[in-house]
């Protein structure tokens, strides 16, 4: 049962590394709020996927044995990661035309967990990785292996997260102007997943 907690927490760490909407907003959360915001964004995050990851468990047959439903899913994703990219890309816009004004987060818990929730790669993610796993006879779909398994996962989502927010104003430091255009990064970075999944379908 903990390899298969262990599983789920290098993952969930490893896929959350790199830089995506929902750390690259925890480092601006953390950079231009105080830590009560930070914290309560890292919970709408959790809160999001451990309901993903447990419902992955629960699709991952159900997805393979239905490649109709996997690519509407994919469809859908490429309207969304587009929708953010022109979202970020104003806002972006918005706030250097308003850099006097202190641009405060309204809700962090709100915004952790609809960006969470926006996250459109991570069900097809964890549902991939109990697959494989469960190809290699490495986990099993009873509730214990299950529940083990998505609390490693949200273990993993948490402490990259809080990696990144521990050594926000390190990477300020490092990056420069980069973390002044965290919106700019963001709209990048979603129109780049949403122009690689359009890829797949035309090539």
């Amino acid at each position: 049962m903990i390899s298969i907690f262990v599983f789920g927490f290098v993952f969930s760490f490893l896929g959350y590394t790199p830089p995506s909407v929902l750390n690259m907003t925890a480092l601006k959360i953390k950079l231009k709020e105080d830590k009560r915001e930070f914290n309560k964004f890292i919970i709408g995050v959790l809160l999001v996927v451990f309901l993903q990851a447990y419902l992955s468990i629960y699709l991952t047959n159900y997805l393979s044995n239905n490649p109709i439903f996997l690519e509407l899913l994919n469809k859908t994703g490429i309207i969304v990661l587009f929708f953010l990219s022109f979202y970020f890309f104003k806002k972006n816009k918005k706030e250097k035309q308003e850099q006097e004004v202190k641009q405060n987060i309204k809700n962090s818990l709100l915004t952790g967990i609809t960006l969470s929730i926006l996250n459109m790669f991570a069900i097809p993610f964890f549902s991939g990785i109990v697959l494989l796993l469960a190809t290699y006879n490495l986990m099993s779909f009873d509730t214990i292996s299950v529940l083990f398994f998505v609390v490693g996962s949200v273990f993993g989502t948490f402490f990259i997260l809080n990696l990144y927010g521990k050594y926000a104003f390190v990477i300020q430091q490092k990056t420069g102007n980069l973390t002044n255009n965290i919106n700019l990064i963001l709209c990048f970075i979603t129109a780049g997943f949403g122009l690689f999944t359009l890829l797949k379908f035309v090539i």
